[in-house]
């Protein structure tokens, strides 16, 4: 898709950056049994880690009522914002990737599907909020954002030019989002995504130093 010298790159959060497992698991089962709903297990409620909050409540509550889905999202944040927002992990050699990027005169931009408030609280409690310029999620209130529209948004902010600018992520979410504005699209394996859903990016990578490195190849 695009052939020139890579000056911006877009990360995913979760699944790109950090292990959110326990965090997003724990909070999506809070706000189930707030409901009374079952709850399936952490293997199961894993496949919904990246996308949308929504998407997630539409498939676990087989509802896309309005209320239902709020009342559902406001219970997954009364934990995800006291205790699940502290329970990520980052992945090795995350930050001395993040690192070398900035050296290299890249510009760091986090697009995340995760509400920017808590996107930047994650940042900042895992100690890779440095090497970024910006951080672009939906405001609390954007229940529907879907990625698409955060890497458009992440675009005209800064009026760059997507032929400029990679995209990473762990879910075909990521992959999509990157395409239908233009961009360059990596996904890196060791996330949430399947190795079929990946199949949709432009190149994969299987660790955070092989994409630094084939960024600079690029």
């Amino acid at each position: 898709m695009r052939r020139g010298p890579v000056h911006h790159l877009f990360l995913d959060l979760d699944g790109t950056l950090v292990d959110p497992f326990e965090g997003i698991t724990r909070s999506l089962a809070h706000a189930l049994q707030a409901l009374g709903r079952p709850i399936p297990s952490p293997n199961e409620l894993k496949v919904h880690i990246g996308p949308p909050l929504s998407n997630a409540f539409k498939v676990l509550l087989g509802s896309s009522d309005e209320a239902t889905l709020r009342a559902a999202i406001d219970a997954y944040r009364e934990r995800y914002s006291q205790v699940g927002v502290l329970e990520n992990r980052v992945y090795d050699m995350i930050p001395e990737t993040l690192q070398a990027l900035r050296d290299d005169g890249v510009v760091l931009h986090l697009v995340t599907s995760k509400p920017a408030i808590y996107a930047c609280r994650v940042l900042e409690h895992t100690g890779i909020a440095a090497p970024f310029r910006t951080v672009h999620g939906p405001e609390l209130d954007e229940i529907h954002l879907q990625k698409g529209s955060l890497v458009r948004r992440a675009l005209d902010a800064a009026a760059i030019e997507p032929s400029t600018v990679v995209m990473a992520g762990d879910r075909r979410v990521d992959l999509d989002a990157a395409r239908v504005n233009g961009v360059f699209s990596i996904g890196v394996t060791w996330g949430y995504g399947t190795r079929e859903e990946l199949r949709a990016a432009d190149l994969i990578v299987d660790s955070p130093f092989e994409l630094l490195a084939r960024l600079r190849a690029l």
